[in-house]
């Protein structure tokens, strides 16, 4: 066997003797290389087939997006063309900011929102890479202190995070200063923690008051939210008819189901023959707070 497996080096390259011999033939191979008998490597034009140069390239592993797409598959992901160009709406000048349920536009767009963030399952990392679309994280400090970094890889798929106050209070009723510094002081800590301070606010419960609306302008905010769909253990409750309507923004949370309401929310856009759009794309920016605003002291 020995003797084969040598005189077979003398007519092929390395490359083709793997392919070419038994089990058995690449023990003994192994063997005689070990004892410091290695053959010598045969001319080029002996070793490559006519016209190949060398040994044949190593096939490339998938592209991202061919695994994203596996991805999608698995769970159940529907696929959706890109987003249109946004159409940012007009807000109201003043001294308080907009309280919006849905984005006025008549594009075939739909905005996935996502709250809280006290459950933290990896599963939610993968779904929102795997999906490619676009989602904003109205996060709770109080809920993520434990570990903000669970929500970074989501920042990097795409995700836009906002406030969602600090310690998750009903506002309504409560004071001035009590709303400012649930507001402005979850802003300035979630931009601590992820580089970009939030310009979108949405109060805990969709509770708010006029003085819930002053406060935001002062902290920054350029809006607060409600919305016009929830969706709970992977069922779409509609506030109005029974389809997602262009402009209607959907709230889901971090919870134990949140894979059956991530797929569940997605598959009621598409079905609506709408697409995934980024939230922020449709809020004009607020200028910068001036300085002495309390939004500007408290990042001081």
């Amino acid at each position: 066997m020995l003797h084969i497996a040598r005189s077979k080096i003398t007519r092929m390259g390395r490359a083709r003797i793997v392919r070419a011999l038994t089990a058995a033939g690449a023990a003994a191979l192994l063997a005689a290389c070990s004892a410091g008998s290695e053959p010598k490597a045969p001319p080029a034009s002996a070793s490559a087939a006519p016209g190949v140069s060398g040994p044949a390239p190593i096939p490339a592993g998938p592209s991202p997006e061919s695994a994203r797409t596996a991805q999608r598959a698995r769970y159940g992901i529907p696929d959706f063309a890109p987003a249109p160009p946004a159409q940012p709406i007009t807000l109201p000048a003043g001294d308080s900011v907009e309280f919006l349920r849905r984005i006025p536009t008549t594009q075939k767009v739909a905005f996935l929102t996502i709250d809280d963030g006290y459950l933290k399952k990896p599963e939610a990392q993968e779904l929102i890479a795997a999906a490619g679309v676009p989602v904003t994280l109205f996060l709770t400090t109080d809920a993520i202190k434990d570990d903000p970094d669970f929500f970074q890889p989501m920042v990097a798929a795409g995700a836009v995070i906002e406030a969602h106050s600090v310690s998750h209070p009903g506002m309504r009723g409560r004071s001035h200063e009590f709303q400012r510094r649930q507001i402005c002081e979850s802003a300035d800590q979630l931009a601590r923690w992820f580089g970009k301070r939030p310009t979108l606010f949405r109060p805990p419960y969709g509770e708010k008051d006029a003085t819930t609306l002053r406060a935001a302008k002062e902290c920054g905010m350029a809006a607060t939210f409600f919305w016009t769909e929830t969706v709970h253990k992977g069922k779409v409750r509609y506030q109005e008819g029974s389809t997602v309507q262009p402009g209607d923004i959907l709230l889901m949370h971090f919870r134990e189901a949140f894979r059956a309401d991530f797929v569940g929310a997605l598959k009621a856009i598409h079905r609506a023959g709408l697409t995934p759009a980024l939230l922020e794309d449709y809020i004009p920016v607020p200028p910068a707070p001036a300085q002495g605003s309390p939004a500007a002291r408290s990042s001081d």
